[in-house]
């Protein structure tokens, strides 16, 4: 089966699940299907799926990992002992584990193709992740707490594991209560992986997104975090901060100094 082809069945398959999809136009143009594609996945509820829908997803989603290019610690620049920054796709990092700025259903974002990360991991990784991430809550019964983590596998990203924290949302000033769930989300994901023997783990900028953490201050708390964790463990993690936008880069360039 050609990429072309497991675009189309995976497009056909999702429709045909919804009866208000059935008579929805398929658009011709490859950019517009994988959108399309995308769209679908990210609306979708965490509900069963056939085996040779999953086997085909992971069959298309690695041949797009592999065209996206995979980016390996030894490709990014040390900014001292211990510590990385890159700018760019989270998705692309093969480390053992990346980081989601998660919201407290734990599902990954139902938005369309909307531009967080968490709905970034989710569309790299595959419905997958959406169907474990649901085990996780129905079991856990109850919103996932600001400033905790819980692990999950990878599916189809190029990293090992993903580790997901729900990072405090400002809505006024900045409070030092805030500033505490912050350097908590960094914390309780620095001994998760500790806990699971993992050797490299890469953050995003927790909460200074759809959450609205003010930039500067939330890459001064995630810095200081991680020294302090590895001046307690040395040698344990390597970290990198990952950042997308070119204001989040000049910030940690300059803090890392």
């Amino acid at each position: 089966m050609t990429q072309a082809e497991r675009l189309s069945f995976l497009i056909k398959y999702l429709i045909s699940e919804d009866n208000g999809l059935t008579s929805f136009h398929i658009p011709v143009e490859e950019n517009e299907r994988k959108r399309l594609l995308r769209s679908l996945m990210n609306i979708r509820p965490p509900k069963p799926v056939t085996k040779e829908f999953l086997d085909i997803q992971d069959e298309y989603l690695q041949e797009e990992k592999i065209e996206k290019g995979i980016i390996s610690l030894a490709d990014i620049p040390s900014m001292e002992s211990g510590i990385y920054l890159w700018q760019g796709d989270i998705t692309r990092l093969s480390v053992d584990a990346i980081v989601n700025a998660a919201n407290s259903a734990m599902l990954g974002c139902f938005v369309p193709c909307h531009g967080c990360i968490d709905n970034a991991i989710h569309s790299a990784a595959g419905i997958g992740l959406r169907l474990e991430c649901s085990r996780i809550m129905e079991k856990q019964k109850i919103k996932e707490p600001t400033g905790k983590s819980k692990i999950t596998k990878a599916y189809n990203l190029p990293c090992r594991y993903v580790l997901h924290t729900v990072g405090p949302v400002i809505y006024g000033k900045v409070t030092k209560e805030d500033r505490g769930l912050l350097s908590e989300c960094y914390r309780s994901c620095l001994e998760l992986a500790a806990e699971y023997q993992l050797k490299s783990i890469a953050f995003c900028c927790i909460s200074t997104g759809e959450f609205h953490f003010p930039n500067e201050a939330a890459a001064e708390i995630a810095i200081q975090t991680v020294k302090d964790y590895q001046k307690s463990n040395p040698g344990d993690l390597e970290v990198v901060f990952n950042v997308f936008k070119d204001c989040d880069y000049e910030i940690y360039k300059q803090l890392l100094g």
